[in-house]
């Protein structure tokens, strides 16, 4: 998990450890998990802000998917392009 200056204000500690703990579930566990957290997101965002999660959500799968079907590349040999490419960051 990396940080930027949009989110210094988030306690990554806490974030960690639940990530962390969440690891330690069953793939069903953590598939269940998520499917859990939708609706509460769903309804905070507009349905704009909706589709940029879930376009943010799957090139994060993308993403981690090509680096480790290219170990050792680096960032820059990656096609997909991330969450920073996408905001202009």
């Amino acid at each position: 998990m990396t940080t930027s200056p949009e989110t210094d204000w988030m306690n990554h500690p806490e974030i960690r450890a639940l990530v962390d703990r969440a690891n330690t579930l069953t793939l069903e566990e953590r598939i269940t998990l998520v499917k859990g957290l939708i609706p509460a997101i769903a309804d905070a965002l507009s349905e704009e802000e909706y589709e940029q999660f879930v376009t943010f959500v799957r090139l994060k799968g993308e993403r981690y998917l090509e680096a480790k079907g290219h170990p050792g590349e680096g960032r820059a040999s990656r096609h997909t392009p991330g969450e920073r490419e996408l905001e202009g960051r």
